[in-house]
């Protein structure tokens, strides 16, 4: 027999079956303490009149994965702070005194829908997981990486704007001999000319107006690990020959300085230009391009990676979690059909800004394809056909029924007028219901 574990903050727990395992928690610092020691997926919310809304706001805000249901005075429907907080916060709610028929089946409904919720990505950075996926295009990447990091020669990145070359650059440096060095990353394109040479080289005390000191350069400063130049390609000229004598003696001479000074630092450059091209259009120096490209790796767009995109956007929503709109959950399934068939010009950059602007605008409990600022895949000036409108009508029909009935199957079959099993032919019709995803559940409704 399966053990149903939930955590039930506040006092008066109601009586449930022997094989529901239920963590007391009389306050909200209590409930905080079970939560860290073992993590709960549904949560019973019993109000009492005396209880704080904004107490318990703050406490729910923090723990807003968990599927809450709420048991409180039917006084309390009276006042807006409580029937915000249950339409941000809470999957079902309930007054005292309380059916406890009815409350089993709310906390078995919530039990199901949170197994069927993907385990959340791993929390980190915001481009932690750029290159993690199932993609072949960034599994062949990430190999490539493994082999590139282990040798000393250059290194030089190819991918468009935002697809993730320092994301490249610092795993190929934690991946070398010189992990425990410094990596220390320059833009190329973002030092104005005047100052590049200084800040890539440095200079001697009175080199020029306001050189009051010595200062070690950026190159310098790389002694013992890698340097990241990327855009390399929007290198002045004149850069170029000094970073070409670094890439053949190992050595710099700081601005104003006479003696040279040994480096050693593996330099690893990007370019989202093509610097082959760069080379025969005279913008590029040939001989510093054949350097450089020695260990050469191509990061896919996020246009070919396309079994990568709703993990990554699944990671982006928990990584900003905080940044959400109270109420917001997750994707629609319109959403989610939305970001695989977008071609993405802005690439991971471009998904991370999309996903963190839906989870603040969005209105409903999950965000919406229009949130995410993404049109249909069809081209809104292309003609409709019937067919294709029938189909786009029926879909978001579907899309809408279930919101309203909470993805309840019988819910929503009862509000299309169609059986239960017909609504499930529609749901594998339309894709919605795939079983990776596993969105919706045919619990009976109370």
């Amino acid at each position: 027999m399966t053990t149903k574990t939930i955590l039930c903050l506040g006092l008066g727990v109601p009586s449930l079956p022997a094989d529901w395992d239920v963590i007391p928690a009389a306050t909200p610092a209590e409930a905080r303490r079970h939560f860290k020691a073992r993590p709960c997926a549904v949560g019973l919310l019993l109000v009492r009149e005396t209880d704080s809304c904004d107490d318990l706001n703050t406490f729910l805000c923090d723990h807003w994965m968990v599927h809450w249901i709420a048991v409180l005075p039917p006084a309390a429907l009276a006042h807006s702070g409580w029937r915000q907080l249950l339409l941000d916060h809470c999957a079902d709610y309930h007054s005292w005194p309380v059916d406890g028929e009815r409350l089993r089946h709310a906390l078995g409904h919530a039990l199901g829908m949170a197994a069927l919720r993907e385990e959340p990505a791993p929390a980190g950075g915001a481009d932690d997981v750029a290159l993690t996926g199932k993609s072949p295009a960034i599994a062949r990447l990430r190999r490539q990486i493994v082999k590139v990091a282990a040798a000393s020669a250059p290194v030089l990145i190819w991918g468009e704007s935002g697809s993730g070359k320092e994301l490249a650059a610092q795993a190929v440096h934690a991946h070398s001999p010189r992990r425990k060095g410094p990596f220390v990353p320059i833009n190329c394109g973002a030092i104005p000319g005047s100052l590049i040479q200084s800040e890539l080289f440095g200079h001697e005390r009175g080199a020029f107006t306001g050189a009051a000191r010595d200062k070690r350069g950026l190159i310098e400063s790389a002694q013992g690990g890698s340097i990241f130049l990327d855009e390399i390609g929007d290198l002045p000229m004149e850069l170029q020959a000094n970073l070409l004598r670094f890439l053949q003696e190992r050595t710099i001479y700081r601005v104003g300085g006479t003696r040279s000074i040994a480096v050693d630092a593996r330099v690893i450059a990007a370019s989202h230009v093509n610097l082959a091209q760069a080379v025969q259009r005279g913008a590029f120096r040939e001989d510093l391009y054949y350097r450089l490209n020695v260990l050469a790796l191509d990061v896919p767009p996020l246009r070919e990676r396309r079994e990568d995109l709703l993990s990554l956007a699944e990671h982006f929503f928990h990584t900003f979690s905080s940044e959400r709109a109270p109420r917001v959950r997750g994707f629609s399934s319109r959403a989610e059909q939305a970001i695989r068939e977008y071609n993405w010009p802005g690439n991971v950059r471009e998904l991370i800004n999309r996903v963190r602007r839906a989870m603040v605008m969005a209105e409903g409990r999950l965000i919406l394809a229009q949130d995410l600022g993404l049109e249909p895949a069809a081209s809104a000036n292309a003609p409709l056909q019937l067919d294709d409108a029938r189909i786009r009508a029926e879909r978001d029909a579907i899309d809408a029924s279930l919101l309203r009935a909470g993805r309840n199957i019988t819910l929503a079959a009862r509000d299309l007028g169609v059986s239960r099993m017909t609504l499930y032919r529609l749901l594998a019709k339309h894709g919605i219901n795939a079983p990776s995803q596993g969105r919706y559940t045919d619990v009976p409704s109370e």
